[in-house]
């Protein structure tokens, strides 16, 4: 459990810092050496070595394909100590249709993307945050290597370009389920407590539920439910989660019932 609230943190982390490494890496800006381009075009430049050369073929291959059934145009270049930087652009032609992945290990997220305008009435911005700190994290690098955090990522931008657009990432990882898991409880106590009857008779106090209804509505349904609903069609956590938030809702309910009973036995 430590270990996945520590996940927690370096997520948040890298989803607030997403923004200062949302281009280019400042070393790739700072810098502009074509001597380190290859005379042969080719959508990868590996200079830290982080693909396979296996997989690497296969990857060209498959960018090769999907930029000539699509038009769009998918590059990737690996750094570390070296870097062609700003010449890059002139030598793939990056244009509104292109998407660059830079991978370099030397930063807190492995990845970086460079962005064409044009793709963004299919990926909103939000998108390329939210896959910087999926695959990108130290854990996810960790976990799957280097190599897994650049093919998965630029597999999420091809399947989502081909079914015409995302607005989030598809794919639910533990992770976040269990952060959705977390807030959809915490807002079934809130709504419980707030139901908790402060009149003789009372059975519900509704009106101090309603009240509270931003508070726990924001908790179980913007960060419990539409997390789950909008990243897969999986019932399974979806059931888990309004289970959770109906026994929180139910514990916090009972709990001043609970203590009287308890107290009455003493």
């Amino acid at each position: 459990m430590l270990d996945l609230f520590k996940r927690f943190l370096v997520i948040l982390v890298a989803f607030c810092l997403a923004g200062s490494v949302w281009a280019i890496a400042p070393s790739a800006q700072a810098y502009n050496n074509p001597d380190l381009l290859p005379e042969t075009q080719t959508p990868i430049i590996d200079l830290a070595n982080l693909l396979p050369q296996l997989q690497e073929e296969a990857l060209i291959q498959d960018i090769e394909t999907f930029e000539a059934q699509t038009g769009w145009k998918l590059r990737v270049l690996t750094q570390y100590d070296r870097t062609p930087g700003l010449a890059v652009r002139d030598y793939w032609g990056l244009n509104d249709k292109s998407v660059l992945l830079i991978a370099d290990p030397r930063g807190g997220n492995l990845l970086g993307f460079n962005v064409g305008d044009d793709l963004y009435q299919f990926l909103p911005r939000t998108f390329w945050v939210e896959l910087q700190t999926r695959f990108g994290n130290l854990y996810f690098v960790r976990d799957n290597g280097e190599n897994q955090a650049i093919v998965q990522a630029l597999d999420t931008v091809k399947t989502c370009l081909n079914k015409g657009g995302c607005n989030v990432v598809p794919g639910l990882p533990q992770e976040q389920w269990i952060l959705t898991l977390i807030t959809s409880l915490v807002g079934g106590v809130v709504l419980g407590f707030a139901a908790i009857p402060r009149k003789d008779g009372q059975l519900v106090a509704w009106q101090w539920a309603l009240i509270f209804s931003p508070l726990w509505g924001i908790l179980f349904i913007a960060f419990g439910i539409g997390p789950v609903v909008t990243r897969t069609a999986e019932w399974l956590p979806l059931f888990r989660n309004v289970l959770a938030f109906a026994l929180g809702a139910l514990v916090a309910y009972l709990s001043p019932f609970i203590g009287q009973t308890t107290a009455s036995d003493m």
